[in-house]
């Protein structure tokens, strides 16, 4: 991963912070996003050896996404890679959720998503190479009670990134889709639905996974990853 330019949406969060570390310590350039800037600066300020820029982004506004790519290119004069890892979670019976629960979930994690696919792809094909790797969760392949919302969206990312791949594979650019389920992140926090979070795969564990995929030989292309952990198996 050396030299390798590095986009990293939702730095600040568990998989986020715990990947820009691994590839920080392989020798990777990054650009990191995440709409909140003081965790962001204080993930900055940890990797100050690292070659990096940090750029506050809100992934729901298009010309902010569009600003990220510019200061990337502006920097490095490329991209290589994309990772998607920022995502909201509300978990409710699907009769209380409410409108602003649904809007919350689908902008940041299907709109927002697509807009930085759409932003990415359009730096990478002028040098027919790129990887995206978008991390789904185990959601966005099977159903759960509390999660229609929450699935919602994550099948719609699903759908367009097969949609995106197909489009874009003669440029040579590659997607992977993560299939993760239950990694114990702050995600948690906020979800509305208790879990027993000891029994959970670590962000270490899905930044290892990413970063297999991105190490993937030129003519491989690491479709789908599927872990989760043993006490919650889907099939």
């Amino acid at each position: 991963m050396k030299d390798k330019v590095v986009m990293i949406v939702g730095a600040t969060g568990g998989i986020g912070k715990a990947l820009t570390e691994k590839l920080a310590s392989q020798g990777a350039k990054l650009v990191l996003a995440s709409q909140n800037s003081d965790r962001l600066n204080h993930l900055s300020s940890q990797i100050s050896d690292t070659d990096h820029i940090a750029v506050p982004t809100d992934i729901t506004d298009p010309e902010q996404v569009q600003i990220l790519m510019e200061k990337a290119v502006a920097e490095y004069g490329q991209l290589d890679a994309l990772v998607n890892a920022a995502g909201a979670g509300i978990l409710k019976q699907f009769n209380k959720i409410e409108p602003s629960d649904l809007d919350k979930m689908l902008d940041l994690n299907l709109k927002g998503s697509f807009y930085t696919c759409q932003a990415a792809i359009n730096i990478m094909k002028d040098r027919k190479i790129g990887h995206i790797c978008n991390v789904v969760g185990i959601l966005g392949k099977h159903s759960m009670a509390m999660a229609s919302a929450y699935c919602a969206s994550k099948f719609g990312v699903v759908g367009f990134s097969k949609c995106m791949a197909d489009e874009v594979k003669r440029y040579g650019i590659k997607f992977t889709l993560f299939y993760l389920g239950g990694i114990d992140s702050p995600f948690w926090d906020h979800a509305g639905l208790k879990v027993d979070r000891t029994k959970m795969l670590s962000p270490n564990t899905a930044a290892k996974a990413i970063v297999y995929a991105l190490e993937s030989d030129p003519q491989t292309v690491p479709m789908e990853i599927n872990i989760q952990p043993e006490s919650h198996l889907f099939f």
